[in-house]
């Protein structure tokens, strides 16, 4: 790298989306604002994701909304015009983001290492970070702060919220409340359990003593699948799915004892908040994307699955396993077991 480290004065951080990938991304940012407490950041930014970080210190913010087609590429030039960034961290594989880069003047282009720079990547970078054999997404983020010179990259986040947002998030959950919220909805709806599972485990969290929440986004999906849930409780819920801000949900996972979700970006934000997760997965590996800190409690099954649809090759750390039935493989019983260890472990 030609630039001298010390000498560094201005950082652009590329990464649009998700939610549970900018929450990874925060843990990065923020090492590297610990070693460089006087660097200028920008992070360009996708504008559902800017709405649960747009409190973080010491950080510009530039949105790009991509529903605004190639419009929002003349924006994004537009807002860094007349800026100069000694480097910039392209932190996301997708067209879209290799095309959004170009509209980056930066000295040192940072990306993936070569066999993960795809969708064009290496065609816009001129350094890389150093190759992992199978890492977690947190852990290949991590990777760019350690590329200029980060030295603790011990996981630390925070991620502020108003004092309105925490103040609604105790008038559901008290402090000290014993409390579970499922978070029952990933972006896609076949990566969502059962219904009636989760309301089974939702009516036995209550007989361990757990008040029980639903959390969620504002679409129809999501909102039915709660209802569904709901129609098969034994349990009282308290249905806050489509009632909340980013910034509300993550000040109720913040008070929450426990969170339970497949792989969707609330599974995150909860690990942030340092509240313990059980992740359900069948479609991604969850080595991968499965919540940072709480991996040891993921009802899994995806190595059978993907074993059994890739019975004689090597298999890419990061394949998906295909089905639309797979999330029928987790069985209440597999959670029950984790929601039990966790809290047993936990004593919560």
């Amino acid at each position: 790298m030609s630039l001298n480290l010390s000498e560094m004065k201005s950082l652009c951080v590329l990464r649009l989306s998700a939610i549970g990938d900018v929450c990874h991304a925060v843990a990065m940012v923020q090492a590297i604002q610990r070693q460089y407490p006087n660097l200028a950041i920008t992070w360009v930014i996708g504008k559902v994701e800017y709405q649960l970080l747009k409190h973080l210190p010491g950080i510009e913010f530039v949105i790009f909304d991509k529903s605004k087609g190639w419009r929002s590429y003349f924006e994004l030039r537009s807002a860094l015009k007349g800026q100069k960034f000694d480097v910039l961290l392209h932190m996301q594989v997708a067209l879209r983001a290799t095309i959004a880069s170009l509209m980056i003047p930066a000295r040192i282009r940072i990306g993936f290492d070569r066999a993960r720079a795809k969708e064009g990547q290496f065609l816009v970078t001129n350094e890389r970070v150093e190759a992992q054999d199978s890492p977690h997404v947190l852990d290949g983020f991590m990777a760019f702060a350690r590329k200029i010179g980060v030295q603790d990259t011990e996981l630390k986040w925070n991620i502020p919220v108003p004092e309105a947002d925490t103040e609604f998030a105790k008038s559901h959950i008290p402090d000290g409340g014993k409390a579970l919220i499922i978070c029952p909805a990933a972006s896609k709806a076949e990566r969502n359990w059962m219904p009636d599972r989760y309301a089974a485990i939702a009516d036995y969290a209550a007989e361990k003593g757990f008040k029980v929440y639903l959390c969620g986004g504002p679409s129809a999906l999501e909102k039915q699948l709660s209802a569904d849930i709901i129609g098969h409780s034994k349990t009282e819920l308290t249905n806050l799915v489509g009632q909340t801000s980013l910034t509300q949900m993550l000040a109720l996972l913040k008070q929450a004892s426990l969170v339970i979700a497949p792989d969707t970006g609330p599974a995150h934000m909860a690990v942030t908040q340092g509240t313990p997760v059980i992740g359900l997965y069948a479609h991604s590996n969850p080595g991968r994307t499965g919540p940072y800190l709480y991996r040891d409690y993921v009802a899994s099954v995806y190595d059978e699955v993907i074993h059994e649809q890739h019975p004689a090759g090597e298999i890419p750390w990061g394949k998906r396993a295909k089905g639309s039935d797979l999330m029928s493989r987790i069985s209440v019983e597999s959670v029950q077991q984790n929601l039990d260890a966790v809290v047993a472990k936990l004593d919560i």
